[in-house]
Parts: C-alpha cells; sequence; structure tokens
C-alpha cells in the first residue's frame, strides 16, 4: 500500500498548521479542541518547517513548568521533520517512524505539503494489507483449481 492510498481513506480534514510564533498554550489548544496529536509549523501553511507534538508540549511542562506555555512553539517543535511522498510504501514510513520514534510524518509534493499520516495510519494499513493477504492465501490453499 501507498501513501496515497492512506491519505485517501482518512478523508479530507486537512493539516492543521500554525505559525511559528503561535504560543506553547494556543497549539495545545488546537491540539485538544481536534483531538489531534500534532501541529505542523508553517509560515505559509504548505512548507514543513517544523513539527510540535503533544510529547513535546508535556515534555517543556515537565521541565519548565507552566511557563513554557507562553514561549512560541518554533522553541519546542521539531525542526526540519522527516517527510516521505504519495508514492513511497506503507512498510518503508512504518520502518522510518519506528527507528526515529516518530509518531507523525507529512506528504511533501513538489516542496508543498499535501498531507500527514500518522503511525496509526500507516499500522491500520499494513494490518488491512495483510488481512487480504492473509485472504488470498487461504484463497489459494482451500480452492488450489
Amino acid at each position: 500500500m501507498q501513501v496515497h492510498q492512506i491519505l485517501k481513506s482518512k478523508g479530507t480534514d486537512g493539516v492543521f498548521t500554525v505559525k511559528p510564533d503561535t504560543k506553547v498554550a494556543d497549539a495545545a489548544r488546537i491540539l485538544a479542541e481536534k483531538r489531534i496529536g500534532t501541529v505542523v509549523v508553517s509560515n505559509d501553511g504548505s512548507t514543513a518547517m517544523g513539527i510540535l507534538s503533544e510529547r513535546d508540549i508535556v515534555r517543556e511542562l515537565a521541565a519548565h513548568g507552566g511557563a513554557c506555555l507562553d514561549a512560541s512553539v518554533d522553541t519546542y517543535m521539531t525542526p526540519d521533520p522527516i517527510s516521505c511522498t504519495r508514492n513511497d510504501r506503507a512498510d518503508a514510513i512504518l520502518a522510518k517512524m519506528t527507528e526515529g520514534r516518530f509518531r507523525h510524518m507529512p506528504v511533501i509534493e513538489d516542496g508543498k505539503m499535501v498531507g500527514l499520516v500518522t503511525l496509526g495510519d500507516v499500522v491500520k494499513a499494513r494490518l488491512t494489507e495483510l488481512a487480504a493477504e492473509k485472504d488470498a492465501l487461504e484463497g489459494m490453499i482451500s480452492n488450489p483449481w
């Protein structure tokens, strides 16, 4: 399965972006209201200069207390996130996310962000793919001719 198939199955909610000078408290509010795990940091809404996740915020709250909520998101974002294209395979994306220990990956085409895939999206796609392969193999064994 390829990334474009995962994006197609996700629907059209799009990617939530914030500007680099957005306060962490405002980004946290967006995460809570939209029930999402990350926002992409972007000056123009189409290029990914960084990612700020729930984990990033919790880590900074533990280290610096509530004062971090007044900082801008570019202070705590992960800069230059690893990205993929629509033609990348789900198993390759899963390997990158597992090795890098991250859960969100922007999908970039021609320098512009066209979507975001999550670890959950990729795992779901792989499970669907494996179930289809299993059914096909069982069919071949049950009905050899």
